[in-house]
């Protein structure tokens, strides 16, 4: 499992990595954590003749509360997000996501922005960022432009990232003070990718009917996506074991579920509604 043969060259600027890009003709890709890069080139699934190194660029880390939204730079580590208190105060289970993603190597030189823009199917970021409503900033030669992670996220490995473009950083919606939220998953017990992880995001009123709900879901499908069809039937409705039940049974409404050699597309579905309804179950009773 040995590359082919690649240049190595530096970026100093996002500016500076975008003219890099523009330059390879197609044949660069950006070296970030590089935890899903390196195995694809190991294995010779992808063979750029160039690989720019953007993790100097100081600019696209840290995180900051901006507009009642967190803005998250893509070279911030998992490890980072763990340990922001500004993550831990306003949006905890990005943090607790975090602490389920790999193994602490993995955490400590993965990126947020490296997890988006490979959109992997069954990494965990993909389907809180869609239950947490993130715009995706990027920035290619054409100038800056934001995208929603339900217009982000096309497939497989597929995105609306431009091929000259960079992922600067990751806005986050802040919930409600009153939601309570949650990222549970069953992970393959090889490679700790999720077989299917969902995020819910839900508060009540002081009736005790549902008045905000978020769910994301992410590795059951070949795309992470919005649990719409959940959200609809619980939204307005009385917190109760039943309700809750029903709702999760339209986990898997929103998407076509896929099959592999470690789990099926029935088991998936399966676990899909028990998952789901697990995490509703630890934000709303």
């Amino acid at each position: 499992m040995i590359p082919s043969t690649f240049d190595y060259v530096r970026a100093e600027t996002v500016e500076d990595a975008i003219k890099l890009l523009v330059e390879s003709e197609g044949e660069g890709k950006l070296l970030a954590g590089g935890h899903s890069l390196l195995p694809l080139m190991k294995f010779r699934l992808t063979s750029p003749g160039t690989l720019i190194d953007i993790n100097h660029i100081s600019d696209l880390r840290g995180v900051q509360l901006k507009d009642e939204r967190l803005v998250v730079g893509a070279l911030t580590t998992h490890r980072d997000i763990i340990k922001d208190q500004l993550v831990q105060e306003h949006i905890p289970v990005l943090a607790q996501t975090a602490r389920q993603i790999g193994d602490i190597q993995v955490r400590s030189r993965g990126t947020v922005g490296g997890n988006i823009a490979h959109a992997d199917p069954a990494a965990d970021l993909p389907g809180v960022a869609l239950a947490l409503e993130a715009e995706i900033e990027l920035q290619d030669e054409d100038g800056k432009q934001r995208v929603s992670a339900d217009g982000f996220f096309f497939g497989p490995l597929l995105t609306a990232l431009p091929e000259t473009g960079v992922l600067t950083a990751v806005s986050f919606l802040i919930p409600p003070m009153h939601a309570k939220s949650v990222y549970v998953k069953y992970e393959h017990p090889a490679s700790g990718y999720a077989v299917v992880g969902v995020c819910a995001i839900a508060g009540k009123n002081a009736s005790g009917k549902v008045d905000f709900i978020r769910v994301g879901i992410n590795g059951v499908s070949d795309v992470a996506y919005r649990a719409s069809a959940v959200e609809e039937a619980l939204l307005g409705k009385a917190v109760t074991e039943e309700n809750i039940r029903k709702a999760a049974l339209l986990a898997t409404k929103d998407a076509e579920m896929s099959g592999d050699m470690f789990a099926s597309a029935e088991y998936r579905s399966h676990l899909c509604s028990i998952y789901t309804e697990r995490a509703l179950k630890q934000v709303l009773l």
